[in-house]
């Protein structure tokens, strides 16, 4: 996975838009982040998820998905390596990240 694949799959996403943030560019729906891109370093990217479902995706493709550290990795953000994960896994997390923040009726609207 490259970072213009991880950013063409985001903004796929329904009314995703890509932000500045913090020196990276982050990806939004209804205003909040569900993913970024470059951080901690240029072969990473990030998607907020569920905490439960941040457990199952770390267990089952532990080579691409690891907890952030500290409190923001234990409140679902993840650390993706772009270069390990492939398109299906990343687009389910990042449809995953979408729903954890979308709004309710957006999220209910879409059958992702």
């Amino acid at each position: 996975m490259t970072p213009a694949q991880f950013r063409k799959l985001a903004l796929s996403l329904p009314e995703a838009t890509e932000v500045g943030h913090m020196g990276h560019p982050d990806f939004r729906v209804g205003g909040k982040i569900f993913a970024t891109l470059g951080y901690p370093d240029k072969d990473c990217g990030m998607v907020k998820l569920p905490p439960l479902e941040q457990v199952l995706f770390v267990e089952a493709e532990p080579e691409v998905f690891r907890p952030v550290k500290g409190g923001w990795g234990k409140r679902g953000a993840t650390t993706v390596f772009l270069r390990a994960a492939k398109k299906a896994v990343l687009q389910k997390a990042l449809v995953a990240a979408w729903k954890n923040v979308a709004p309710k009726r957006l999220a209910e609207e879409f059958d992702l």
